[in-house]
């Protein structure tokens, strides 16, 4: 009976294919335990066995961060400086906020708030002025799709991959990422690598990892890693909410008044450069902030408590919610939202009032069910079903983008980030057809 490869063997072939295809290979560095593994394989195989080959590392400086990470991203720079190109971007993207219900969005390292800046900026990195596709608009997960295209042209590669550290076992999204069968295109039909234009792919050579790999590996091969793990542990936060990215999105804010304890110095600072962050520590693992059993108040219904939740706040924030509200109302009367026959039986034995269609435009086995929002439901499917009470903890929990109620980039924001592609694609062509060959 043949042995089945472990994931570390299953990487290593991974990695050779990677190689061997393309030109120029980039891992994206957060300062996190799984990229961090991530960029550690790369060197090892490159040492081992493609010596002389440059290995890039794409890193976004988000300028608020422990400064366990920082010392951590600098220490691997440093070890690998012979064959590392390093790209730390330290730019001011937008980047969501969950902290204030003032604020949407903030700019790590914004000159207007160059007094205030939580620490120096790195004297070698890349700066707004570096990218010729960077606008004021542009979020950071934006930069971040465009950045290959940039690349590409710096290095003229024939072929170019970016490495991420994602893992099936974090999320659902991140499973179906890799196992959707949508039309994506993949590399010889790899179901961990997708085409994002022409010679550029996205590869996750670690998608099958658990988090006990990722500590073996760092155990077995005496890695260096982020040290604010060990903090972590000792101060009882569990693997789950263990995370390196920034403080300020939503699955952040329940742990962001460790940074009290863990590096207090930091959080001096940081407490006066985003809005509602002092309050966000203290309050942000509780009910105030939509974390852990929230109640509706006596004498109110979920609908009513909701109304009143948006009176309490500033006029655009007020717009914002209510915008998205009359989007989902539409949506749910209209189209309806894809629900599995379990959940439709729930519904009817319920007796709530629902319209089933037999067949949805996405490609799903679950049936489009219309139906008016509710105001509550105890059924364990409750975060795939329109309720006030979800409505009201995206308010607590200052969701400004609705993300707990299943909303992704609004329209007018995918139309922004089209047009954006448009045009660095013209460039992209253009180079192509200008190099023969390529």
């Amino acid at each position: 009976m043949m042995r089945r490869m472990d994931v570390y063997e299953a990487t290593e072939k991974r990695l050779k294919i990677i190689f061997d295809y393309f030109d120029y290979v980039y891992v994206s560095f957060s300062g996190g335990k799984d990229s961090g593994v991530l960029l550690n394989l790369c060197v090892d195989y490159i040492r081992r066995y493609a010596p002389g080959r440059k290995l890039g590392v794409f890193h976004m400086d988000y300028e608020v961060q422990y400064s366990q990470t920082t010392e951590y991203v600098e220490k691997v720079y440093a070890a690998n400086s012979d064959i590392l190109d390093i790209y730390h971007c330290c730019v001011p993207f937008k980047v969501q906020t969950c902290t204030s219900m003032f604020q949407q969005y903030w700019r790590p390292w914004s000159e207007e708030y160059r007094d205030i800046w939580v620490r120096e900026m790195p004297h070698s990195c890349l700066r707004a002025k570096d990218f010729d596709f960077f606008k004021e608009d542009m979020w950071d997960y934006d930069f971040q799709n465009m950045f290959p295209f940039w690349l590409y042209q710096r290095k003229m590669g024939r072929r170019i991959c970016c490495l991420v550290g994602i893992r099936t076992q974090e999320s659902f999204n991140r499973w179906r990422a890799i196992h959707s069968d949508k039309n994506y295109r993949k590399l010889a039909n790899y179901k961990w690598t997708r085409r994002m234009n022409y010679s550029i792919y996205n590869a996750y050579p670690i998608y099958d990892w658990k988090t006990q790999d990722i500590w073996i590996a760092n155990g077995k091969f005496g890695w260096t890693y982020n040290h604010l793990y060990d903090l972590y542990y000792q101060a009882g936060v569990p693997l789950s909410r263990q995370r390196v990215a920034s403080p300020f999105i939503s699955q952040a804010i329940s742990t962001l008044f460790i940074y009290k304890v863990v590096d207090p110095d930091m959080w001096g600072r940081m407490v006066g450069r985003v809005n509602g962050v002092g309050f966000a520590g203290i309050y942000g693992n509780t009910s105030a902030m939509g974390w852990r059993a929230i109640k509706c108040p006596a004498g109110f219904s979920w609908e009513k408590y909701m109304y009143f939740l948006l009176n309490t706040l500033p006029e655009e924030t007020r717009e914002n919610y209510l915008n998205k509200l009359r989007v989902s109302r539409k949506f749910w009367r209209e189209k309806g939202g894809c629900l599995a026959e379990s959940t439709i039986e729930k519904l009817r034995r319920a007796g709530v009032p629902i319209t089933v269609g037999e067949k949805s435009n996405y490609r799903t086995n679950k049936r489009p069910v219309r139906m008016e929002y509710l105001d509550d439901i105890e059924l364990s499917e409750f975060k795939e079903l329109p309720t006030y009470k979800r409505f009201c903890l995206c308010i607590l929990k200052n969701d400004h983008i609705c993300k707990y109620m299943g909303f992704s980039a609004s329209k007018v924001e995918q139309e922004r980030r089209e047009q954006i592609m448009k045009k660095y694609y013209k460039l992209f062509c253009n180079e192509r057809v200008s190099k023969p060959g390529i």
